[in-house]
Order: C-alpha cells, then structure tokens, then sequence
C-alpha cells in the first residue's frame, strides 16, 4: 500500500492555484488581498466593510500586521467563507512572526 504524504505536505488544489497565482505560499494577507482584488474593491470600500483603515488592511495585506483568530473568524463569516482557512493562516502567521518553525493544521471539532 503506497503511503499518504503528510497532511502538511497534502494541499488542496484551490490552495495550490492560490498560491500560483499569488506568487508564494498562501498567507493571511495574500488571502485577503486575493478575496478583495476578486471582489474589484478598493482599499477603503474593503476596509469599510471589515470594520478598519484602509491602511490596516493595507498593512495587512503587506504582512507588516496580523490579525487575532477571533477577529480572523469573523472576517470569514462577514466575507461569506468557512473561518477555518482563516483562522489556520492567522495562527500561521503568528506561530511565523515567533520564529517557531511549527505548522497549523485546523480541524473542525
């Protein structure tokens, strides 16, 4: 029986086109970008919409700033879409910006 690959080296094919289109892994700001570039929002219509600056998202989106994994949750839920990739990717950068070489997997309970 061939062996599985490792759930972290197992990635779904809309996040491999994800990340080919975004030009590296997938990241919190380059979801957030992605999802506001597809909806043809500016910065300030986007921000507005998610309760902050422009130049937060923006900050955002550069990686300069995360986000918590409630306000990561609700996000997802204001945007239309599942919190779990939200949430896995805030977790992600955070666990990043420690300098802790670890991976989130997030699993519905």
């Amino acid at each position: 029986m061939p062996r599985r690959k490792p759930q972290r080296e197992r990635k779904s094919a809309a996040i491999r086109a994800l990340e080919a289109a975004a030009g590296g892994p997938l990241t919190f700001g380059r979801m957030l970008r992605s999802i506001r570039e597809g909806e043809a929002e500016s910065l300030e219509t986007f921000a507005r919409k998610l309760g902050v600056s422009r130049m937060h998202v923006h900050d955002i989106e550069k990686q300069r700033r995360g986000v918590s994994v409630e306000r990561a949750a609700q996000w997802a839920t204001l945007l239309g879409y599942h919190p779990e990739q939200f949430v896995q990717l805030a977790l992600q950068a955070q666990l990043d910006a420690a300098g802790l070489r670890l991976e989130v997997a997030i699993k519905r309970a």
